[in-house]
């Protein structure tokens, strides 16, 4: 994520200082006038704002200018969630106050939470990442620890036993994503995909596990969406939670294993600056690890690794899509649909050595 200085006599669009003063007060969190702002980018459309009043630092996280029409109720989910994970040991970044409110912050919910020490190493890495292959080794099983904790949540224990429906989780996904590839068609200019998604897809049905474990998902789980320590290979918060449901674990571990930067392999999906510095665990490793930390059978990651490649792949079609339709930038456009085309040569690569 990258910070800039706001100047604080106008804050950021979206983010009225003084609105947010007075809710900050009501709830009798510190005093005095908002400082020291810093506008947040990372890979979501969300505005992050990072403050301080009085003796304390927040990180706001607010919809977009232009939210989607599930944009506040993605966030209520967040919210939710964050409250939820604080008693357990999922790294994670600690909410303070959540305002479920759209009227405070102009027709957008928010809440505040903690700052995090910590990077993204998609982005960058420190000096000791960078020169120590030991590191970023243990940097990739620590990917796989924190995942497994996650995974294996008591989700009802957590408050969360209507969070998902698990029921049926695996079987509505090949149908689910297929619709949604289906309704590109309606956008201006699309050329279609030329994806080898019927062969995918009809894999994925033959071999569909009959049940697989049910927990907490976080549904985008890979390189960029976790931040590490500074001070060595362990996550300190997994991040970007929009997606997260009850479902099937598993697919968490296969869309690690989708985007994960192999040895001697030039098709890394994220090209993330720890892929670049190499000395990372196999994906066989990965597993490996992950059946050990979680006691689920992972037989079948393989199987879970090609759905997520279907269903990435899909959802990075759609910009390429709205891209063609002048809807989103056109060479972002591009880069996705390659991507896409990546992670399904990435499946037939899997289903191919099955």
């Amino acid at each position: 994520m990258t910070c800039a200085i706001v100047n604080p006599t106008f804050g950021v669009p979206g983010v009225e200082l003084s609105a947010l003063a007075s809710w900050m007060d009501l709830q009798g969190i510190e005093h005095g006038p908002v400082t020291e702002l810093q506008s947040i980018g990372g890979g979501t459309q969300n505005i992050m704002l990072r403050f301080t009043r009085g003796t304390r630092e927040f990180i706001l996280r607010r919809g977009p200018l232009h939210p989607r029409a599930t944009t506040n109720d993605n966030l209520r989910r967040e919210m939710r969630l964050l409250a939820a994970l604080a008693g357990t040991a999922v790294p994670h970044a600690r909410l303070i106050a959540a305002c479920p409110d759209e009227s405070v912050l102009g027709e957008s919910v928010f809440y505040l939470m903690e700052p995090l020490d910590g990077f993204n190493a998609a982005v960058e890495l420190p000096a000791l990442h960078a020169s120590n292959a030991d590191v970023r080794y243990r940097m990739g099983l620590a990917l796989v620890d924190a995942l497994a904790t996650l995974s294996t949540v008591d989700y009802k224990q957590a408050g969360l036993a209507d969070f998902g429906r698990p029921d049926g989780f695996l079987e509505r996904q090949v149908p689910r994503w297929l619709q949604e590839l289906d309704s590109y068609a309606q956008l201006d200019n699309y050329p279609g995909h030329g994806l080898p998604v019927e062969l995918v897809s009809e894999w994925l049905t033959r071999n569909r596990p009959t049940s697989g474990p049910i927990g907490l998902m976080h549904g985008d789980y890979h390189i960029a969406n976790v931040m590490f320590a500074p001070d060595g290979p362990h996550v300190a918060a997994i991040v970007d939670w929009e997606m997260c449901t009850i479902g099937d674990p598993m697919l968490d571990l296969g869309w690690l294993l989708a985007t994960w930067p192999e040895p001697n392999r030039s098709d890394d999906v994220l090209s993330s600056a720890l892929a670049g510095a190499g000395g990372l665990p196999s994906a066989q490793e990965l597993v490996r690890r992950y059946g050990e930390r979680t006691g689920f059978d992972v037989s079948a990651a393989d199987w879970y690794a090609v759905l997520a490649c279907f269903k990435l792949g899909i959802i990075l079609e759609g910009t390429f899509a709205r891209s063609c339709a002048g809807l989103a930038p056109a060479d972002v456009g591009q880069r996705l649909h390659d991507s896409a085309a990546t992670l399904f040569a990435r499946a037939r690569n899997l289903i191919d050595h099955h």
